[in-house]
């Protein structure tokens, strides 16, 4: 959509926090029927998220530090910034699935 040719190397980091967090989901559903520690999972998916924040934080300012187009300056922050909104809503998941654990206890 943005036709972005070269993705920073955060945006690669943050694809991959996003994997790690859906295969802690991917483990920690099935938990949920065997009562199994799903909680486990959920502080795992909070750490990633965390250090999700941490490296789009860092991206951003490298960015306004040496990006000198502002259109590409624009299109590789939205980037970053969908990334992360990505890590935001895998610590949802991880935010119920607590919660449901928690009740079912």
């Amino acid at each position: 959509m943005y036709k972005i040719t070269q993705p920073p190397p955060a945006a690669a980091e943050l694809a991959r926090i996003i994997l790690l967090q859906s295969q802690e989901l991917a483990k920690a559903v099935p938990l949920l029927q065997k009562n199994g520690d799903v909680l486990l999972y959920c502080v795992e998916i909070n750490r990633l998220e965390n250090e999700a924040d941490q490296v789009s934080r860092e991206a951003i300012g490298e960015l306004f530090e040496h990006e000198k187009d502002p259109i590409n300056l624009i299109k590789i922050k939205e980037l970053i910034e969908v990334l992360e909104t990505a890590t935001d809503k895998a610590e949802d998941a991880a935010d119920v699935l607590e919660t449901v654990a928690l009740k079912n206890a």
